[in-house]
């Protein structure tokens, strides 16, 4: 792992699988987080799952660049799944994790054979939810990330981007021809709808958007079914 970036990554699951799955966490969790294990439990069931906490969050050293240079952290755990010779890698991301998995795919080609992009934004500084609204603030005011270190485990940098990533967006038109699936609940109190349909359009063809009746946002509200649906979505996306 980059030396600013997460601990030592986790594996779990069937050693002997063909398939990997690289967890990468939303804003605020961590891999010992009882959500994020239960997402890894869930996915044992179709391949090895790794997990990770990005940089800034929980045990993980470093401040939270809140998804820009959290590309390098998965980078790293890609790099380290793939070292236990796995014949097919996929990405799981969710919320900024949604968005750092098609940054990722995108500025780095050939890495992975699938990507999973669940409740993520597809354009930055998105403010029209009240939920958004109170990120920014915890994001960009002194106050705020003081309540992200104590109340929430999750160190911020104060700086702002610069140069801007690329949006997720524009990363998801570039994934192709690796296979992208984008879930996003019709619940979501974060990101309305408009979010995932321009993720679906932009990746055209090599892309697939499931829009879940019911579903808030991000691990908390992917249950198990949701999983295993994901699982055979990529099984039969990467044979």
């Amino acid at each position: 792992m980059p030396s600013d970036g997460g601990p030592a990554a986790e594996s779990t699951g069937h050693e002997a699988t063909d398939i990997v799955f690289v967890v990468a966490h939303g804003f605020t969790g961590d891999a010992d987080r009882p959500h994020v294990r239960r997402i890894a439990r869930a996915l044992a069931a179709y391949g090895a799952v790794v997990t990770f906490s990005f940089r800034g969050h929980g045990a993980s050293g470093g401040r939270s660049t809140v998804g820009d240079q959290e590309v390098l952290d998965l980078a790293a755990a890609v790099a380290w799944a793939r070292g236990f010779g796995h014949a097919r890698l996929v990405t799981v991301g969710f919320s900024m994790g949604g968005s750092v998995v098609l940054r990722h795919a995108a500025l780095n080609p050939g890495t992975v054979d699938a990507v999973v992009s669940v409740s993520a934004p597809a354009r930055w500084y998105y403010r029209g939810t009240a939920p958004m609204r109170r990120l920014h603030w915890m994001v960009t005011r002194p106050a705020g990330r003081l309540v992200g270190r104590y109340g929430f485990h999750t160190r911020i940098h104060h700086r702002d981007w610069s140069p801007v990533p690329l949006s997720p967006v524009e990363a998801a038109a570039r994934i192709a021809p690796v296979p992208l699936l984008v879930v996003h609940g019709d619940s979501d109190a974060y990101f309305p709808l408009d979010h995932p349909r321009m993720l679906a359009e932009a990746a055209g063809e090599h892309g697939e958007l499931w829009l879940e009746p019911g579903m808030g946002h991000a691990e908390h509200a992917a249950d198990d079914a949701l999983l295993a649906r994901i699982g055979e979505w990529v099984r039969a996306r990467t044979h």
